[in-house]
């Protein structure tokens, strides 16, 4: 298995904390910080898309007088950064 290492600097009583859960625990300190990430990542779901913060935010559709394909269609682009 493929993997990165991360480094993370933690609170002392965090650590001691840790250590403490390792020993009583017979886990490895990596294998406990990788079980919490899962967990915590999984509790917090997937961020939002841009798409999603667009469409949450009301800036999506927001500009009036425009074509309604503007961000699909190349002809609008025709010209586009020439002077």
């Amino acid at each position: 298995m493929a993997s990165d290492r991360i480094t993370v600097r933690v609170p002392d009583q965090l650590a001691e904390d840790l250590q403490r859960f390792v020993v009583m625990s017979g886990k490895a300190e990596s294998t406990v910080i990788r079980e919490a990430l899962t967990q915590y990542l999984e509790a917090h779901g997937q961020l939002p898309s841009c798409y999603e913060l667009l469409v949450k935010s009301k800036v999506l559709g927001s500009m009036q007088g425009l074509p309604p394909d503007l961000s699909s269609n190349q002809s609008h682009m025709d010209g586009f950064g020439r002077e």
